[in-house]
């Protein structure tokens, strides 16, 4: 389930937090009696010690991750899905809004800023890290392997980000890896992606479920 964590308030100018704590807590206890996991998209800072002491299990953009929260999120666990290819749309974003929400636009300008920062600073501090491009809306499929390049660019090892979008995320979601008898899901390419995760846009064979798709 994903909940919409924070967003602008066009009266206050600014991202604000969505939800009241106890709302938050009472959908995420029900998430889970049902044996759901919660996720939610979050900018600015306010929402996330809420979210994360009501229970929940990731966090979508994570850009107001901050030295109080970050160790909060590291000690429960919760998982973190950057898009960092969406965060680099906040300074196209900030300029739309400038006239009419300059406090937001600068409130964007500094979360881009600092982007990559957060983002080595939640892996060092032992936060799980997984890869996603918020793609379907304003931005297009098929843009993992740049997703995973930006991780790389913000400090996380090349194997640590290949796992991120791999044998990691599987495991996180609870979906067989290398396994015998699971799932034969491949993508094959000329090159060794440990190597150069740029390699991961060029795909040379697609296979699902043991079929060669592409």
């Amino acid at each position: 389930m994903k909940l919409v964590g924070d967003w602008i308030d066009r009266e206050a100018g600014d991202l604000t937090a969505c939800w009241p704590r106890e709302a938050v807590e009472a959908a995420i206890a029900e998430a889970h009696r049902l044996g759901a996991r919660v996720t939610a998209h979050c900018f600015a800072e306010d929402s996330l010690r809420d979210l994360v002491e009501a229970g929940i299990d990731c966090i979508e953009h994570a850009t107001g991750l901050t030295e109080e929260t970050i160790p909060l999120f590291a000690e429960r666990g919760v998982a973190i899905v950057p898009t960092l290819v969406n965060i680099a749309t906040f300074p196209g974003l900030a300029a739309g809004g400038e006239k009419k929400f300059p406090r937001w636009s600068a409130h964007m300008r500094r979360l881009h800023d600092r982007r990559y920062d957060t983002v080595r600073s939640a892996y060092d501090a032992g936060i799980p890290v997984f890869v996603g491009t918020d793609a379907g809306g304003s931005l297009p499929h098929g843009l993992v392997a740049a997703e995973v390049a930006e991780l790389t660019r913000a400090g996380i090892p090349p194997l640590a980000a290949l796992s991120a979008t791999t044998w990691g995320a599987r495991n996180w979601l609870g979906r067989p890896g290398l396994a015998e008898g699971a799932p034969a899901d491949l993508v094959v390419y000329e090159a060794d992606p440990r190597q150069d995760v740029r390699v991961l846009a060029a795909p040379r064979r697609v296979v699902l479920n043991g079929r060669v798709v592409a």
